[in-house]
């Protein structure tokens, strides 16, 4: 009995090991780390999201649905661990010196919630309660800590994807982005769009993997997405350098690798497939065909174009194979609304 009681116990210390190690993972180291309880715990959850959407008759309906899966989630996290602490330290009251289950759940109860209505009554229970009280006070107040810091990272984020909409439209389009910068404030500023975004893509990389979550908070509105709009820009910095007769820009050029490796990471983090050193002549997933129909709408709205349209489609191809698949992979993920060359051809990876 002695040994089944030793066993018990030290599962005890394993269960309260693994809510604890899942805390750390998820809100307090800062790298993308993947920890198994949270991602098993999403993935649950986004079945039950699923299966409601799905009966969903537009986007509208489907994005309202969406926009609770995050906040749910955290919110049911620390819920977890609560749970997975309490069931570790019930072993732990019964494997030390209780006879009924139901006592050592009472008593473990009790000093989780810190409610004090099951007496502690020796040195060693008051010992293993109050460490239970503090590893409960403790995951809560984890939890209400790193919300301002998730919802700061959403605020800045979300800053560009709006200010994207006034240069860009709605949703976000790469070409309607060049057209308005030429018709306003010419396609010189256009080196300061690129480096803005460069420092958003490298902030985007480090809050989406360490605080993965983030991923998963829609924009105020149902027609932007910082997926949508980290496309639009990566579109038009890539048809800039390769369609646009104009002077070298290298901003453009550091804002396409900022942007792959910030998607890329973060596809890996999730688990997207995808290849992390493609071939330049790979295929893509945007056409010969869509790709002229731009070139021949920017020609005609008056832009400088490079002449030979053909290689033109070859270098634009061959920065675009770089994001291409995350791109349609993140779209897909977070159920992002339409828009040209991203979530518009997605929707077979959902």
């Amino acid at each position: 009995m002695i040994a089944v009681r030793v066993v018990v116990f030290l599962a005890g210390v394993a269960l309260v090991g693994i809510a604890l190690s899942s805390a750390v993972r998820t809100f307090v180291l800062p790298r993308g780390v993947p920890d198994r309880l949270s991602f098993t715990l999403f993935r649950l959850l986004r079945l039950l999201f699923v299966l409601r959407t799905s009966q969903a008759k537009t986007y509208l309906e489907r994005d309202r649905m969406m926009a609770l899966y995050a906040p749910v989630g955290l919110l049911l996290l620390p819920v977890a661990w609560l749970l997975i602490v309490g069931a570790g330290y019930s072993c732990m009251f019964w494997a030390w010196s209780l006879p009924e289950w139901k006592d050592a759940i009472r008593m473990s109860g009790s000093s989780l919630l810190t409610l004090g209505f099951a007496p502690l009554n020796n040195f060693e229970q008051t010992l293993i309660g109050f460490s239970e009280a503090i590893f409960g006070l403790g995951l809560v107040a984890l939890l209400i800590s790193y919300l301002p810091t998730m919802y700061s990272a959403w605020s800045r984020r979300e800053e560009a994807v709006a200010l994207l909409e006034v240069r860009a439209g709605s949703p976000p389009s790469a070409v309607e982005m060049l057209l308005r910068y030429f018709r306003i404030e010419g396609l010189d500023r256009l080196p300061e769009v690129w480096e803005n975004w460069e420092v958003w893509f490298a902030n985007v990389d480090e809050t989406h993997t360490s605080l993965a979550a983030l991923s998963f908070f829609r924009s105020p509105t149902p027609h932007r997405s910082w997926v949508t709009a980290a496309g639009a820009v990566l579109d038009a910095a890539a048809l800039s350098i390769s369609v646009l007769d104009v002077p070298r820009q290298p901003e453009a050029a550091l804002c396409i690798r900022a942007g792959y490796v910030a998607l890329r990471r973060i596809a890996a983090f999730f688990n997207i497939p995808h290849d992390p050193s493609p071939h330049p002549y790979d295929a893509i997933s945007v056409a010969r065909e869509e790709f002229y129909d731009v070139y021949e709408r920017l020609a005609r709205e008056g832009l400088p174009l490079k002449p030979d349209r053909e290689e033109a489609w070859i270098a634009f191809a061959g920065w675009r194979v770089n994001y291409d698949a995350v791109l349609l992979g993140l779209a897909a993920l977070t159920m992002a609304p339409e828009a040209p060359w991203s979530s518009d051809r997605s929707l077979r990876r959902r």
